[in-house]
């Protein structure tokens, strides 16, 4: 049935119930952060975010997310390659790993890399022997950020080959193309959107990680905090302006990536409607 069948009274209220949602739970916080922030005058604002410790953990956060998302995005495409291209053992317990650190909470899987290289860890006594820091340092918070955004390129890729099947790899394997050309020239161009798609959610992720971040990073000033963890010490502190003035970087960087995603989605629809045309 066609929804405008539904009585006007029913279509009234769906809308109005939407409409509410999203003016109490994303506009109004949206619009929140940045009247804080602008509160006492664009001095101040830029003021916070020029500060040595907001620029550190503005760089920090970078490097994170510079590291963790193309790693992530190398495992992931070969994880969903692997996946939905070739049947091998033990194929299900890949694809339960990497649904992973949706399962498990953030903060514990902070714990667990400090159980595992803190002081009193597994590694801890080798590495301070080596003189290696990783609980407490940067090492840490990459690894914390790589860990939450695991699963966001690959589970994109995933169900995207899987629809595609293998047909056009099959075929360029018989015209006599080899791996690195099939992947190259027929799976990749076939992805790229989704890839992108899932790239971008992981960057987003990467940014705004705080619970794992949090657990492994110390909270040492101008060295381990991140954007999220530099907001946090400066509310505590009742720095109001200063901390909104930092959270709406995070702020604009949610409204780029929903408008990334939403230029992604609009792409990959003219390429379907234009791949389905010459068909």
């Amino acid at each position: 049935m066609r929804s405008n069948s539904d009585p006007l009274w029913v279509r009234l209220l769906l809308t109005s119930v939407a409409l509410v949602f999203f003016g109490l739970f994303l506009l109004l916080p949206l619009v929140a952060v940045f009247t804080e922030a602008l509160r006492k005058g664009l001095g101040t604002y830029f003021a916070a975010l020029a500060e040595p410790e907001a620029l550190s953990a503005v760089w920090l956060t970078l490097l994170a997310a510079g590291i963790a998302v193309p790693l992530n995005l190398v495992f992931g495409v070969a994880a969903a390659w692997a996946i939905a291209k070739f049947d091998f053992p033990g194929k299900q317990v890949l694809i339960t790993l990497i649904d992973l650190p949706f399962s498990v909470s953030p903060v514990v899987s902070g714990l667990i890399y400090v159980l595992i290289f803190g002081l009193q860890g597994w590694f801890g006594p080798w590495l301070a022997e080596h003189n290696l820091k990783v609980i407490f340092a940067v090492p840490g918070i990459v690894l914390a950020t790589i860990f939450v955004t695991f699963p966001f390129v690959a589970r994109e890729l995933i169900p995207l080959m899987q629809a595609q099947g293998t047909e056009e790899e099959q075929a360029a394997r018989v015209l006599g193309a080899r791996g690195w050309q099939i992947f190259s020239r027929v799976t990749l161009p076939n992805i790229k959107w989704g890839l992108l798609y899932g790239v971008i959610l992981c960057n987003a992720r990467a940014m705004g990680e705080f619970g794992a971040v949090s657990v492994v990073s110390g909270h040492i000033r101008g060295r381990t905090n991140t954007i999220p963890l530099h907001v946090e010490i400066l509310y505590n502190e009742y720095h109001a302006a200063a901390a909104f003035a930092v959270a709406s970087l995070l702020a604009i960087l949610a409204l780029v990536t929903l408008a990334a995603k939403m230029a992604v989605e609009w792409k990959a629809r003219q390429s379907g409607q234009e791949l389905a045309h010459e068909h």
